[in-house]
């Protein structure tokens, strides 16, 4: 299972969830501060289709061409879970040594 992120209209969010290369659903919600409503639509999405955020394999983000914000917010959430979850975003998992 992989999500998708699509920031690229600052104004207008759209995830899906695609399921070997295809989308089996989708949700997008239009807001003047776009990034406010990217994670709540992902939850939302998530839990339309009874999946949980530790089903997902892998996260594909939008990088252009957009308004800038908008990139960079769909970038940052996608960077951070992925992280998170430890899956590839946009085909590269973030290897990191983590010293306490």
């Amino acid at each position: 299972m992989t999500l998708h992120i699509d920031t690229k209209d600052q104004k207008k969010i759209r995830v899906s969830l695609k399921k070997e290369g295809k989308v089996i659903k989708s949700l997008s919600e239009k807001n003047e501060y776009g990034s406010q409503v990217l994670l709540p639509l992902i939850i939302k999405l998530l839990r339309a289709t009874n999946y949980e955020l530790k089903t997902l394999q892998g996260i594909e983000v939008e990088t252009g061409p957009g308004s800038f914000t908008g990139l960079r917010v769909g970038v940052s959430v996608a960077n951070a879970l992925g992280f998170a979850l430890g899956i590839p975003v946009n085909g590269k998992r973030l290897e990191t040594e983590l010293v306490y």
